[in-house]
């Protein structure tokens, strides 16, 4: 009888009410750490992910159950990228001195060869990605078909909202619920390819110090007309822009545009724009300090039908525009 092959996919899950076990238990995963609890009583550790054997890639959902911190003071031995996104809650990493605030919309790096501290709220439910950095290290040396000489470091806050990071995060999200049904993710040609994809996506979605030169070796350049096009929104967005005005901006025609900006960006020119004007709304609210009300920050950039631009923002980022500006006060200093 033959024997029937190992699965490429293990499954692996935690239930610790203890800081020994749910540090133990990590570290076997990212490598050796400190765990400091507030309330060492109410932790209640819960940890379940699949394991991709090809590269040990571990992707799963993580809490504490109370106030942590995941001090990493010795980098040399910590053997992993340990990339995570709140679903729910918040978390802080502290590193150079530099504080770098984390929730649904943002995400986190913490990588090897640094030292860092990952203050995780108790509330704060996680999707966790890790990488070890051997795989991540052979995975980078067969991009750029040569070997490196400087380890690998990520600008450690990773956009959830919008770009090529936010679709990586699409992507982790899909093949952890996938995972947990899906029988094509036990096949192992399947698999390794998936883990592959993984982790080169996060290679060259997140920037990092080896951006430029993967850019130079992929040659992943946008045609002319695009970047003319796409110059011209950025920098006129704020008014009544039409069509014609991109399609003049572009200097090809309105078939050749539209096919450019659907292979490229997945959107005609003015979903582009529309998205462009929605995120800047967003991020006018965040950063606003002057107390000015969102109607007047929606019709600077251009939105005149308020009931309408309520619902567009709330169907791309998943919440309201007052949501986001109670969020902002949350995370505002306060004032000695």
């Amino acid at each position: 009888m033959t024997p029937k092959p190992e699965s490429p996919l293990r499954d692996i899950h935690a239930d610790h009410s203890d800081l020994a076990g749910a540090r133990s238990w990590m570290s076997d995963i990212c490598g050796p750490h400190h765990l400091v609890a507030s309330r060492p009583g109410r932790l209640h550790f819960r940890h379940s992910a699949s394991v991709l054997r090809s590269m040990s890639t571990t992707l799963g959902i993580i809490e504490y159950g109370t106030d942590v911190t995941v001090d990493i003071a010795e980098p040399q031995t910590f053997n992993s990228y340990s990339v995570s996104l709140p679903l729910c809650g918040e978390q802080e990493l502290v590193k150079n001195g530099e504080r770098l605030h984390s929730n649904r919309d943002y995400g986190i790096i913490v990588a090897p060869n640094e030292s860092q501290a990952l203050s995780i709220a108790g509330d704060c439910r996680k999707l966790q990605v890790v990488i070890s950095r051997t795989a991540m290290t052979k995975t980078l040396e067969d991009m750029l078909q040569r070997p490196v000489s400087e380890p690998l470091r990520f600008t450690a806050r990773m956009d959830a909202l919008s770009g090529a990071t936010a679709s990586w995060w699409r992507m982790a999200r899909h093949f952890i619920e996938e995972m947990e049904q899906g029988e094509l993710y036990h096949q192992p040609l399947f698999s390794r390819d998936l883990e592959s994809a993984l982790v080169k996506g996060l290679i060259l979605a997140q920037p990092n110090n080896y951006s430029e030169q993967l850019r130079e070796n992929l040659e992943v350049r946008l045609p002319h007309y695009l970047l003319r096009a796409r110059d011209y929104i950025h920098a006129h967005a704020r008014e009544e822009l039409h069509l014609e005005h991109i399609e003049a901006a572009s200097g090809v025609s309105r078939f050749k545009l539209f096919d450019g900006f659907r292979r490229h960006f997945g959107l005609s020119p003015m979903a582009y724009l529309k998205k462009y004007r929605l995120s800047a709304v967003r991020q006018t609210i965040l950063e606003d300090r002057s107390g000015r009300n969102i109607s007047g920050i929606a019709m600077e950039w251009g939105f005149n039908h308020l009931g309408r631009f309520s619902s567009e923002y709330r169907k791309l980022f998943d919440e309201t525009p007052s949501m986001t500006q109670q969020q902002a006060e949350r995370h505002r200093p306060r004032a000695h």
